[in-house]
């Protein structure tokens, strides 16, 4: 047989992800619990086949870059800096809250201060991955409490990368050996300056030279009519620029990937661009969980029953908590807070690293580290099951069946209006003007309350999720209005309802010619692009005719 374990351990374990994966949808549960169990089968603790553990690790290191390239592509600075005011204080606070708790666990196991710090900042970091997943999958990634979700993730992200650093240098005097030595204040000074330096270089380098050279090298690409080329400049711009970030300016992966895909957001091509890319990110983002599974020891559930149960509650309790009451204080409202809670209650792939780091310097024993991969697998399969419980949004006027779904509207001949935003509200407004029945499905709170005080019946949830077309009862329908910026998650939604209502008259919204043909290709029966329109609306002023 050929020695070809790097092929081996990708064919394994992602036809292992796809059937226990398969198991799991059909159980109603998350897919994740089976790629986690597939990760645990083929693991050095289990019998039978052991997969190669570095080639799977590196192989979850590209889902992460690129899972992270298309966070980027669909999260702008603009956007972080709208959350900065509860993103920033309030994750370096709980992160200190949450490592402090960790501390607290590890002097009641016996273990130094060191080993403690450790431990706690392995307890205090989150999954961007895992919180990712459960955005996209309840379609929350483009909601103000979502974006502030990611934001409080990626400034998590931040000051980890600022810790692995500094690990390094202060562990001497961390270890059970250190017998008191001391720190030398000059020298870490220079390290924390010399490492802020380096981000501070790439993201200067990335907002001067990388908008204009990495929206321009795409659009150059996109002209030559290659869809080939097209899908290998994404590929080439997402993993060349983190692998850059982390070989020049010492920087992650994930966050080299993640100011790739923000650069290129500018462009008039990132819709295509994340199109392109979810396939790879999909399947690398499955081996990423696989890895995770592999590196279980569940003995220790066993042998140490009541040290593991007190590391998932420090994660799925304690941060959540903590979180919540930061949120709140910030007079943030209820759902947000819920959601920022529940973003938390779960650690993944910088906690996989500091473990790593930890034992290498030998500051972190192997008890430490199960119980830290316990805590993970528990808090990944039970996140998406927290999260369907957070309310979609604060509003008393939608009707919901005993099992919490919408139930089906029961007006027919009526227009279905997806989004009400500043468009969507406009519309809305004329609609109840002339007094045609209408039904608005929206998954922001302020937008959903705007909806019920004009009069309308409000589905909550995504217009792109086909549960959600179904009770606003799209098959009886007359027209469907999407009014929502995201021309992908527009595209979905006028699939599903294409799917389910062929003779529908669909309306959309696009801010390209490139997306008045994507979403024309999904089933729209017209598109209204908004530069043409302002200019039909200057036309008709010069022409001395009123709008």
């Amino acid at each position: 047989m050929h020695n070809t374990p790097l092929i081996t351990t990708l064919v394994v374990g992602i036809v292992l992800a796809f059937v226990l994966g398969s198991i799991a949808q059909r159980l109603r549960l998350s897919p994740l619990v089976g790629y986690l169990i597939a990760g645990l089968v083929i693991g050095p603790y289990s019998p039978g086949y052991v997969a190669d553990q570095a080639i799977a690790a590196e192989l979850a290191e590209l889902g992460v870059i690129l899972l992270m390239f298309g966070v980027g592509l669909h999260f702008s600075l603009r956007e972080l800096l709208d959350v900065k005011g509860v993103a920033i204080p309030g994750a370096i606070i709980q992160i200190v809250a949450a490592t402090a708790m960790g501390i607290g666990l590890a002097h009641r196991i016996g273990w130094s201060i060191g080993t403690g710090l450790i431990f706690g900042l392995s307890l205090a970091v989150a999954s961007t991955v895992v919180l990712l997943r459960a955005l996209q999958q309840l379609r929350l990634l483009d909601t103000l409490r979502g974006r502030t979700a990611v934001g409080w993730l990626i400034v998590e992200d931040l000051v980890m990368v600022l810790a692995l650093v500094l690990l390094p240098a202060v562990a001497p005097a961390l270890g059970p050996d250190s017998q008191g030595a001391s720190l030398d204040t000059a020298e870490l000074l220079s390290i924390v300056g010399i490492t802020v330096g380096k981000v501070i270089a790439f993201a200067l380098l990335m907002l001067l030279v990388g908008r204009r050279v990495i929206p321009w090298a795409l659009q150059w690409v996109a002209h030559q009519g290659s869809r080939e080329l097209f899908r290998l400049a994404i590929l080439a711009i997402a993993l060349g620029v983190a692998l850059g970030a982390a070989y020049v300016f010492g920087v992650s992966f994930a966050l080299g990937a993640f100011v790739a895909g923000m650069v290129l957001a500018e462009s008039d091509l990132s819709v295509q661009a994340a199109e392109e890319s979810l396939p790879f990110r999909d399947a690398f983002a499955v081996l990423f969980f696989v890895s995770v599974g592999m590196l279980f020891d569940p003995s220790v559930i066993l042998e140490q029953p009541v040290f593991v149960l007190l590391t998932i509650g420090i994660v799925i309790v304690g941060k959540s908590v903590i979180a919540y009451v930061i949120v709140r204080l910030a007079k943030k409202d209820h759902s947000t807070g819920l959601t920022i809670a529940v973003s938390l209650a779960q650690i993944g792939e910088f906690s996989f690293i500091l473990i790593a780091l930890g034992m290498q310097l030998e500051l972190l024993p192997d008890l430490g580290r199960d119980l830290v991969l316990a805590a993970a697998i528990a808090s990944i399969c039970l996140n998406p099951v927290l999260f369907r419980l957070i309310p979609q949004a604060a509003t008393e006027q939608v009707t919901v069946s005993a099992s919490g779904r919408p139930i089906r509207s029961e007006k027919a001949g009526h227009t279905v209006l997806v989004g009400y935003g500043r468009v969507g509200s406009t519309i809305g407004a004329g609609l109840h003007d002339r007094g045609e029945p209408f039904i608005v499905i929206e998954d922001r709170d302020t937008p959903a309350r705007a909806a019920v005080a004009d009069g309308a019946e409000l589905i909550v949830g995504n217009g792109a999720d086909p549960e959600m077309l179904q009770a606003a009862n799209i098959g009886a329908a007359s027209r469907l209005v999407v009014a929502i910026p995201n021309s992908v998650q527009a595209g979905e939604a006028i699939r599903a309802a294409h799917a389910e209502n062929p003779d529908l008259h669909i309306y959309a919204r696009a801010h390209s010619d490139r997306e008045v043909v994507y979403l024309h290709e999904c089933g729209a029966t017209e598109s209204v692009l908004g530069e043409h329109e302002i200019a039909r609306g200057m036309l008709k002023l010069l022409d001395g005719q009123p709008l």
